[in-house]
């Protein structure tokens, strides 16, 4: 199973945010679609298209909560965005995804296609994905040894 197959079934939609937003619309935009992570996104010179600039997560927001440098009214993503975040392709196994985002301790996934973004990918997408497809197949064992 390739992040293609999970990206197909889930959706490709993401949700994404300006550098120039401010913490607290950040916070805003997580509880309100109840997610973990935001793309981070600047609008191009003619105003038509966003290119991915980076990734802002819940622990990015602890973090600078943590620091207590401003109230996150008057702290901006930019400041606090992890901006070259690790990313996948849509071709990638979910096996080997599973290791890269253990080993770098990361939760969410950027899929870039030919430098475009195609979705992101959790680790509950990525467990979820597992946990059907051993599903599927201790099923199939199932019925084979049973008839």
């Amino acid at each position: 199973m390739t992040l293609l197959d999970i990206l197909n079934h889930k959706g490709h939609a993401v949700l994404s945010i300006e550098p120039t937003a401010t913490l607290a619309e950040v916070v805003r935009t997580l509880v309100e679609h109840n997610c973990g992570s935001l793309i981070v996104c600047a609008t191009s010179g003619d105003g038509l298209r966003s290119r991915m600039v980076g990734i802002i997560t819940e622990r990015d927001i602890l973090r600078a909560c943590a620091a207590g440098k401003a109230p996150l009214e008057r702290q901006h993503v930019h400041d606090v965005m992890s901006s070259n975040p690790v990313t996948g392709r849509p071709n990638d196994s979910v096996e080997d995804t599973m290791g890269v985002m253990t080993d770098r301790r990361i939760r969410h996934l950027p899929v870039l296609d030919g430098g475009m973004l195609a979705g992101i990918i959790s680790i509950g997408d990525l467990v979820k994905a597992q946990h059907d497809a051993m599903t599927m197949e201790n099923h199939y064992l199932k019925s084979y040894l049973h008839g």
